[in-house]
């Protein structure tokens, strides 16, 4: 896995581009390329070993550049480039740049990426739901900057879209897996009565 560069000692990374040139992006802005694992402007879900076979709605997410390079923070001080940590994604949020209102959207992402790869990694209060969360709180996000990881969370299961067939199968195979496993043996143990 490749570190995320750009996060040389004294780099500010605070370029605002104006309405036009978000305007002149969005129309640029690349197409989804599932097959390249390309998403630009994108968050990126996938499913995390064992947690998501539990609680499906849990994963591990990643945020994208405009060039649809995927950073996520993979473990302690490390940000990956273009290599999820826990495999391809099965899903995705395309925002818009629209939607920033401060840096734009590369720099937010380098920054919150610089930012988190000096950070421990901690499963359930800093991870890679607050990396995302960082990058939209530097853009301004929505015109916000309360974003956290369970805002992300949330929206993220609102307004994503499965890769494909394939994507919504390697989310809930193995939830429906262990659940009907769970139902035969509780029918097994406990036959009923008769």
């Amino acid at each position: 896995a490749k570190q995320q560069s750009g996060c040389e000692a004294g780099t500010t990374h605070r370029h605002t581009k104006s309405v036009t040139e978000r305007r002149i992006v969005t129309a640029r802005m690349g197409r989804v390329d599932v097959e390249r694992q390309r998403f630009p402007y994108c968050v990126v879900w996938t499913p995390l070993p064992l947690i998501t076979w539990l609680l499906p709605f849990i994963g591990h997410v990643g945020i994208c550049t405009s060039e649809g390079v995927i950073r996520d923070f993979a473990g302690p001080y490390f940000v990956s480039e273009d290599n999820m940590a826990f495999g391809k994604p099965t899903k995705y949020w395309m925002c818009s740049p629209d939607d920033v209102h401060a840096m734009d959207w590369d720099a937010a992402v380098t920054s919150g990426s610089c930012d988190y790869q000096k950070r421990m990694h901690n499963l359930c209060c800093d991870n890679c739901h607050s990396h995302v969360a960082r990058c939209f709180n530097y853009m301004k996000f929505r015109g916000g900057t309360s974003w956290n990881m369970v805002k992300v969370l949330f929206y993220l299961t609102l307004n994503s879209k499965y890769v494909g067939v394939g994507g919504f199968v390697r989310t809930y195979l193995p939830f429906l897996i262990l659940l009907t496993g769970a139902i035969l043996l509780g029918t097994l143990v406990n036959p009923g009565e008769e």
